[in-house]
């Protein structure tokens, strides 16, 4: 099986991580990439490590321009400028994943209190939201996955599985998030400038981060009622990785040997969630370049609290590795392939 795939946006972080991991997949011919600002030029004059791997030049993209033979899109685009082009290539009858936030809700009304007025409201009850360790039999048989966000995939893998256990307070959870600043993309900015960034370290948008009403949906949806946790994220000087840790209360003693062989059974067969063993935390530095999430548990005595720790790739599991393991359930490929990126032992 050859997939024909087409990146739009293909040269921000997620797009050209997205690429990197495309070139590598053996079910995969890169047919086109799409670049508003560098239409014309090679993809490996924008990023020179690809020389040599992708000289593919890049296309500005138009109503003219042909995606026939196209299997899957990939739409790599700020929020709010998928869901403008999205409706016609479904309508072309392409398989599509979009990394933005606009096929990501349900509930349009959510979307448009922390976005703008949704332009595709018709497509969002058939979209699948694509954390394919949860829903992987909805993504086998959708046409358009909205691929999840960095920080809920890092929130959600830990939270999930216990959402239905009678031990965990839903009520009482808090996450506490750190990011490397290739989250915030590649269009530079002051934030993110290399003088305001090292050796420093931020807390921002302090309980008004778009990404939480996201993990509120999912996790009112998953559970059967409504859940609203506290989430604030961080920025850290590094580039690449994201740190989570969550603090969630209990109404019912319980041990890190219980939750560990809770999350160890519910990932039994998911071959990108490690669970760490008793006594060891996880660390950002080992799953760099990767789609693998670690997860590390700790059940406080005297507080009776329950704290975990989940590290990802931003880049990888939280936007391009994730959206290519969707992909690969898309079309029955084995959920690994492409993805068998071995961990750096040291970095």
């Amino acid at each position: 099986m050859v997939i024909k795939a087409a990146v739009i946006g293909a040269t921000g972080y997620a797009g050209a991580e997205l690429v990197r991991l495309l070139s590598g997949h053996p079910h995969v011919e890169i047919t086109l990439l799409a670049s508003r600002q560098y239409g014309g030029i090679p993809f490996s004059d924008v990023y020179p490590a690809m020389s040599g791997i992708v000289d593919l030049r890049c296309r500005n993209l138009s109503n003219e321009t042909s995606l026939e033979g196209t299997d899957i899109v990939f739409t790599a685009l700020p929020h709010k400028a998928s869901m403008g082009i999205v409706p016609g290539l479904i309508d072309q009858g392409h398989k599509v994943i979009d990394l933005s936030a606009d096929f990501r809700f349900q509930d349009p009304a959510n979307y448009e209190k922390w976005y703008e007025v949704h332009q595709a409201k018709d497509l969002l009850q058939s979209a699948v939201y694509g954390l394919p360790e949860i829903y992987a039999a909805d993504i086998q048989k959708a046409s358009l996955i909205g691929n999840p966000g960095c920080y809920p995939t890092s929130v959600l893998l830990p939270l999930l599985p216990l959402a239905k256990e009678s031990f965990v307070d839903l009520d009482n959870i808090i996450a506490d998030s750190k990011s490397g600043t290739s989250g915030a993309g590649r269009s530079p900015s002051l934030v993110t400038h290399f003088c305001e960034v090292n050796e420093g370290f931020m807390a921002y948008k302090v309980d008004e981060h778009r990404h939480n009403p996201e993990m509120d949906e999912v996790l009112s949806l998953f559970a059967n009622r409504d859940i609203h946790i506290t989430f604030t994220p961080h920025l850290a000087p590094m580039t690449r990785g994201m740190l989570t840790t969550l603090y969630v209360g209990l109404k019912s003693p319980v041990t890190t040997e219980n939750v560990i062989s809770c999350l160890g059974s519910f990932y039994a067969n998911k071959p990108f969630v490690r669970i760490c063993p008793a006594g060891r935390v996880p660390n950002t530095m080992h799953v760099k370049g990767t789609n693998y999430c670690d997860i590390g548990v700790k059940v406080t005595q005297q507080s009776q609290r329950l704290i975990m720790v989940s590290v990802i790739d931003n880049l990888v599991k939280g936007a391009s590795g994730q959206a290519v393991q969707n992909m690969n359930i898309m079309f029955g490929l084995p959920e690994t392939a492409g993805l068998t990126q071995v961990p750096f032992p040291v970095c």
